[in-house]
């Protein structure tokens, strides 16, 4: 598994969930449920992660999507 997304905005987190399984593409948040033991404060960012083999592919549907600067690794980020 490898990240895609990390981020503390469920919308975007959703949103790409949707992208990604529209194409195909399972992909599984870690740390979903942290706010339970944080107090849903927002201080732990989810990671959005896919299959190794799958990153190429999901990060240029999500790239297609406007949502480039959100892809770990993005040199532009």
């Amino acid at each position: 598994m490898r990240e895609l997304i990390v981020t503390n905005d469920p919308v975007l987190i959703s949103y790409a969930e949707a992208l990604l399984k529209d194409q195909g593409i399972e992909a599984v948040v870690f740390d979903r449920n942290i706010s339970l033991m944080e107090g849903s404060i927002g201080a732990f960012p989810r990671r959005l992660v896919v299959p190794g083999e799958l990153w190429p592919k999901a990060a240029e549907i999500l790239k297609h999507a406007g949502l480039g600067d959100w892809v770990a690794g993005n040199a532009s980020k």
